[in-house]
C-alpha cells in the first residue's frame, strides 16, 4: 500500500516570482508613484507578451472574464451566439451579461472543442457570432470554424484561457478569428495573479478596446465610449513581469513531468492521455487522461476520493456542463440529447496534478497511487 503524501498536491501550483527580482520592479513602482493608469510596467509587460505570442496587436485587462466581456460589446455581439457546453463558467456567463444567448453546440469527441459540423448545423438567421475554447491548449478546428464565421459574416471568437503559447502549423493561435481572449490567473502556466488579454488583427478593434477597458475616456475633456474599468494595474504588470523571467523553464518542467505521467501510466486498462496533435505546440497547461469506468473498473469520482485519502488532489475539469445550470436549463440546445459527446467527456475526463515543480520521484509515487486505488478501489 503505498503512502500519502505530507502535504496536499494539488492539480496545479502558481509558479512564484524570483524574490529579489520582484522587488527591485516593485521599488520602481513606489519611486514613480504609478500603480495603474498605464504605467510603464504595464506598458513592457504588453509588449513584451504582444511579442512573445506572435500576435498583432495585444491588450490587457485586469482578468479575463472582462476582457471577454469588453470584447463582445466592443464587436456589438447580439442575439445568439453558438459555444460549448465544455468550458468554465465565464466563458457562457459573458454571453449572458451581455444580454445574449448561448446555444450550445456539441464538441468533438477527440479534441473536446466545439465541432464545426455541429456549428453549422446550430446557425441561425440571429446568431451573431461563435464563441470557441481551445481545450486544455488544444486549438480548435480554427481554419473551419473562420471559415464558417466568413461565410456567414458573424463574429468568430476564441477562447485562450488554456492555450498560452500555443501554435498550430507554426502560427499562433492568437492570430485566428476576430480576437482571442487569454488568462493570466494564477491557476495559468503564465499569470500575473488575476489577469488577462485579447489578441487581434484588427488594429481598430484593438484601439476600441483600448478605449472601452478604460471607461472610454479618449482625453482629459473627451469620453468618446460608454466603457468600463478594465484595466490591468502596476502591480500585476510587474509580477507577470517577472513570471515571464521563469516561464520557459517552467514549460520544460512541465514537459518532463507530462513524459513522466505517460511512462508511468502507459497500458493502464482505461486511461487514456488526451493527447496534443503533432502539428500544435503544446501550452502545457494541464494534464489530463480520460478514464473509463468499463475499461478501468472505476468511476472518475470515486478514484478521485480515493485519491484524497492520499493527499492527491485530482479532479474533474469541466464538470459539471454549463448547459445544465439553472439559469440555462431551459433552453433549447441545453438538452442532454443534443451534446453527447459534451457528456461523455464531462464523466470521464480527470486533472492530475500538473506543475513545474512538481518532481519525478512523485509524479511516479501519484502513478503508484493511481494504480493503486484503480486495482482496490481504496
Amino acid at each position: 500500500m503505498p503512502r500519502p503524501f505530507d502535504r496536499p498536491i494539488y492539480v496545479t501550483r502558481p509558479l512564484s516570482p524570483n524574490p529579489a527580482k520582484f522587488g527591485t520592479k516593485m521599488s520602481s513602482i513606489f519611486e514613480a508613484a504609478v500603480y495603474t493608469n498605464g504605467g510603464s510596467n504595464v506598458a513592457k509587460l504588453q509588449e513584451d507578451l504582444r511579442r512573445r505570442l506572435q500576435v498583432q496587436n495585444l491588450s490587457l485587462f485586469c482578468n479575463g472574464t472582462i476582457a471577454l466581456l469588453t470584447t463582445l460589446k466592443a464587436l456589438n455581439v447580439s442575439g445568439k451566439v453558438i459555444t460549448t457546453p465544455f468550458t468554465f463558467p465565464a466563458t457562457v456567463h459573458a454571453l449572458s451579461w451581455i444580454g445574449v444567448e448561448p446555444v450550445f453546440c456539441d464538441i468533438d469527441s477527440t479534441s473536446l472543442c466545439i465541432d464545426p459540423e455541429r456549428v453549422e448545423e446550430s446557425l441561425s438567421n440571429d446568431c451573431s457570432a461563435i464563441l470557441g475554447v481551445h481545450v486544455y491548449g488544444h486549438p480548435c478546428n480554427v481554419f473551419k470554424i473562420d471559415k464558417i464565421g466568413r461565410d456567414h459574416d458573424i463574429k468568430v471568437i476564441y477562447d485562450g484561457a488554456h492555450a498560452f503559447g500555443s501554435t498550430i502549423d507554426q502560427i499562433s493561435i492568437g492570430n485566428f478569428g476576430d480576437a482571442t481572449m487569454f488568462s493570466f490567473h494564477a491557476t495559468k502556466l503564465f499569470h500575473t495573479g488575476e489577469g488577462g488579454a485579447i489578441a487581434t488583427r484588427d488594429a481598430q478593434l484593438f484601439k476600441k478596446l483600448e478605449l472601452l477597458k478604460n471607461f472610454g475616456i479618449e482625453s482629459e475633456s473627451i469620453v468618446a465610449e460608454c466603457g468600463i474599468n478594465g484595466k490591468m494595474n502596476e502591480v500585476q504588470a510587474v509580477l507577470g513581469l517577472t513570471i515571464l523571467d521563469e516561464l520557459d523553464m517552467e514549460v520544460k518542467r512541465r514537459a518532463e513531468v507530462k513524459r513522466a505521467y505517460r511512462e508511468a501510466l502507459s497500458g493502464l486498462p482505461g486511461f487514456k492521455e488526451f493527447l496534443i496533435p503533432t502539428d500544435v505546440i503544446d501550452s502545457q497547461q494541464y494534464c489530463i487522461y480520460r478514464v473509463n469506468e468499463e475499461l478501468s473498473g472505476i468511476h472518475p469520482d470515486v478514484l478521485i476520493a480515493n485519491l484524497r485519502k492520499y493527499n492527491v488532489f485530482a479532479r474533474r475539469y469541466f464538470y459539471p456542463l454549463c448547459n445544465t445550470y439553472p439559469h440555462f436549463r431551459s433552453l433549447h440546445s441545453a438538452r442532454a440529447s443534443n451534446l453527447p459527446n459534451a457528456y461523455a467527456a464531462a464523466n470521464e475526463v480527470l486533472a492530475l496534478p500538473f506543475f513545474g515543480s512538481l518532481s519525478l520521484s512523485e509524479v511516479h509515487h501519484i502513478c503508484d497511487i493511481v494504480k493503486y486505488c484503480t486495482a482496490n478501489r481504496a
